[in-house]
């Protein structure tokens, strides 16, 4: 395809979108008619500007999804699923075109796009099932005097907040089970990336979703608009992806008026190689859980630990294959490396990478940032990292392999869990009892066991300690959005 015949497409992709406020059903611009631009990571120029929502049109929206929650809630299970399954089927019959939309916004490679949305299409699909199984319980009560009856009911309202790194993928791991549990939503995606969120809100009308059920408010001013919203006391249920540091400040909102919270926060993965380890396979997987999402993922894989007897070779193969990773505007044919977000995330990754140095880390490959437009940062390999860095302790979110030498396996269990995080970990061991043992020891909700990724739909999504609270996918995702109520039966 030819340069001029891809802008072209470019164009059209962003201009098929509704740029306006989404609420009760009606596209809609902010109180104020201000706007907010969208930029392209890869050129820092602007591909549009969206609806700048106040805390005015926040609170419409939440009045929306209020006004529908009752009826929501008595929608029949299957048609809710139908909803679901059809809106999975219009993403996929989208996937190129949806794919190119969160490229330009967010300038990961197209390839890792088109997965995202396949990704966050399977969610639909997974509780488009779920939908039809949310079941109760009856039994007699132990003096056999009575019966108790269990119900599971919609928790009500729903406050979604959404990140920029996958704005697709998020929004439907939300999305999905709010639906499939008879829940209305007011959506916020992050001011960065909202064109994906407002492309799936059309979809989901289109697939039939009724009025006021879902609402989409974009906004540069993310706590003026959502703090009104809590505060109200109206939604009954917030769930957020992001920073563990909003996240304490959304815990606290939320204790005044005691609402249900779902936490998807921030990582410090560990990745543990040891001697036994497939090396291939163990490289192979380094590659996939740091690079996947140019490292800016909270699944990431932050610090990696390999045992002294490999630990030069992996280190050597490991580089071998980060610096041959093309990077580029992620729309270019062949890049798998892409522009981090903005020059602050360009910055902070630099800042971690000069902090390892100068405690003595060797940088085998990249190490500084790439200059001209765009917020580009190259496939780096940090060697000898000790845990006095910055890195030791902070999410990267970056293209940036730290390399950290150990010995024995209680060592790198220890080193593993010293941080405030528990979201995931990887590890690579050809030995069975090993396996179980680190897997069991290990302070993660997810472990990555001889490979570099966790995500799937079908199974259940979050961490431990201060990565987060509740799960996100499985059969547990939908339990989230969910109360239950017992109902004492007299029967003498």
């Amino acid at each position: 395809m030819s340069t001029a015949v891809f802008a072209s497409r470019e164009r059209s992709v962003i201009g098929a979108v509704n740029k306006s406020l989404y609420i009760g059903g009606a596209w809609r611009p902010a109180s104020n008619s201000r706007t907010l631009p969208v930029y392209d990571p890869a050129t820092n120029a602007v591909l549009c500007e969206v609806a700048d929502a106040t805390p005015t049109d926040g609170l419409a929206a939440l009045d929306a999804a209020v006004r529908v929650q009752r009826d929501w809630a008595a929608h029949p299970p299957r048609e809710r699923g139908e909803i679901l399954r059809r809106g999975y089927e219009l993403m996929m019959r989208r996937q190129s075109d949806l794919a190119l939309l969160m490229t330009l916004e967010m300038g990961k490679p197209l390839a890792e796009s088109e997965a995202e949305i396949a990704y966050a299409a399977e969610f639909f699909r997974w509780f488009a099932e779920e939908a039809v199984r949310i079941d109760g319980g009856y039994s007699t009560a132990p003096n056999g005097t009575g019966r108790l009856l269990v119900m599971r009911q919609p928790v009500g309202p729903a406050i979604l907040i959404t990140p920029w790194n996958f704005p697709a993928a998020m929004g439907a791991r939300k999305i999905g089970p709010a639906v499939a549990a008879g829940c209305s939503m007011v959506l916020k995606p992050a001011a960065q990336t909202p064109l994906s969120m407002l492309a799936l809100a059309e979809i989901l009308a289109e697939a039939g979703l009724p009025d006021g059920v879902l609402n989409v408010i974009t906004t540069s001013d993310s706590s003026g608009v959502i703090a009104p919203i809590i505060a109200d006391g109206r939604a009954r249920k917030l769930s957020f992806t992001g920073s563990t540091e909003v996240g304490r400040v959304l815990l606290k909102q939320c204790a005044d008026k005691v609402l249900r919270t779902s936490m998807e926060l921030g990582g410090n993965a560990p990745f543990l190689v040891f001697e036994d380890a497939d090396l291939d396979a163990a490289v192979d997987g380094a590659l996939t859980a740091k690079m996947r999402n140019i490292g800016e993922a909270c699944t990431a894989a932050n610090r990696f630990y390999v045992q002294r007897p490999i630990a030069e070779q992996f280190a050597q193969l490991f580089t071998e294959r980060m610096a041959k990773l093309p990077i580029g505007r992620g729309t270019e044919a062949g890049v798998v490396v892409g522009p981090l977000i903005n020059a602050a995330a360009v910055d902070k990754v630099q800042e971690l990478v000069v902090d390892a140095k100068q405690h003595g880390a060797q940088v085998l490959t990249g190490g500084k940032a790439i200059a001209g437009k765009g917020h580009f940062y190259p496939p780096t390999v940090l060697f000898d990292v000790n845990a006095s860095t910055r890195m030791a302790r902070e999410e990267i979110f970056g293209p940036v392999a730290p390399i950290t030498i150990f010995d024995t396996e209680d060592e790198a269990i220890t080193a593993a869990n010293n941080t405030e995080f528990g979201l995931v970990s990887y590890v690579y061991t050809t030995d069975l009892q090993r396996c179980l043992r680190v897997c069991e020891r290990l302070e993660a909700g997810m472990i990555g066991l001889n490979q570099g990724t966790v995500s799937n739909p079908a199974a259940p999504f979050g961490g431990i300690k201060e990565s987060g609270l509740g799960r996100e996918g499985g059969r547990t995702g939908i339990d989230e959005y969910l109360e239950t109520k017992y109902v004492a039966v007299a029967l003498p």
